[in-house]
């Protein structure tokens, strides 16, 4: 069971392989090697994280924000 991955681990892999494709794809072919291969895959990697932990950030900060104004009822 320590090895299952969590939704959200499930969610970064995805898109970190979805940008990784779209990245490779914009090489030219004469400049695709195995080591492009491996920084934009750890790029990849790093950038969704960022992004997706960016967005949980503000995402939470905004859903706080709105939990401290009155209610419209």
């Amino acid at each position: 069971m320590g090895n299952q991955q969590t939704v959200l681990e499930g969610i970064i892999e995805d898109v970190a392989t979805e940008l990784y494709q779209k990245l490779w794809n914009a090489i030219p072919a004469e400049d695709q090697t195995e080591e492009s291969s491996k920084a934009i895959g750890l790029n990849s990697k790093e950038t969704t994280l960022f992004v997706i932990q960016r967005f949980m950030d503000k995402f939470n900060a905004a859903a706080e924000a709105l939990k401290n104004e009155p209610s419209v009822d």
